[in-house]
């Protein structure tokens, strides 16, 4: 490529676009856990089908398979996250799951969860989105290309069952605020530094 040439993959309008969704919706995950379950249930339910389509129309490309893009989300991260979102949706968490490969050798209904969900696709976005601001063309189309093929093996599905049983809850008849209380802001105020760091490497 010659220089001052914008690479055409990873700057073009579809990757843009898709960029500018995920970094909204990695910071719909690091908030949702201090929010009414039925607003946060909300944007969920309009972020996921956009971020599905985002993604399924990012133009195919083959891996230069020349760097392996760094991985930002740590198991601490993920745990935090998932723990916050799973106590705000209390016992509405799990959900039955209906597409699950290992559904064929089990005898006893198998069940997921939304936060699981949520984060797993968080997971994966976020370490995009932090490659994708380093700004190196080749990091950013393999990081790029990474998240497509992650998409397609792994959290497309997570997305598309998750968005199932969210649906399911808001259309139904129930009533959050009578099953539990929300979390205390006391968890919030012991958010640790280095969280507060992550959340913060943002796209401008």
């Amino acid at each position: 490529m010659a220089d001052g040439q914008l690479n055409p993959i990873v700057y073009s309008k579809n990757v843009i676009e898709f960029v500018t969704v995920a970094n909204e919706y990695c910071k719909f995950v690091e908030s949702a856990g201090g929010e009414d379950v039925r607003i946060m249930l909300g944007k969920a339910q309009k972020l996921l089908p956009l971020l599905y389509l985002k993604t399924s129309i990012l133009p195919e490309f083959e891996s230069a398979a020349e760097v392996e893009p760094e991985k930002f989300v740590t198991e601490v991260d993920y745990n935090f996250l998932q723990q916050r979102i799973m106590n705000l949706l209390g016992p509405h968490d799990d959900y039955q799951e209906v597409f699950d490969p290992e559904m064929q050798f089990s005898d006893a209904p198998l069940t997921s969860s939304i936060s699981e969900n949520l984060t797993d696709i968080y997971q994966d976005l976020k370490d995009f989105i932090l490659a994708y601001r380093i700004g190196d063309d080749l990091v950013m189309q393999e990081a790029l290309w990474g998240c497509m093929a992650s998409f397609r093996n792994y959290w497309g599905q997570k997305l598309v069952n998750g968005l199932r049983a969210i649906h399911s809850l808001l259309y139904s008849q129930t009533d959050f605020n009578q099953d539990f209380e929300l979390p205390s802001d006391e968890n919030e105020k012991n958010k640790p530094d280095w969280l507060n760091d992550l959340f913060n490497k943002q796209i401008d």
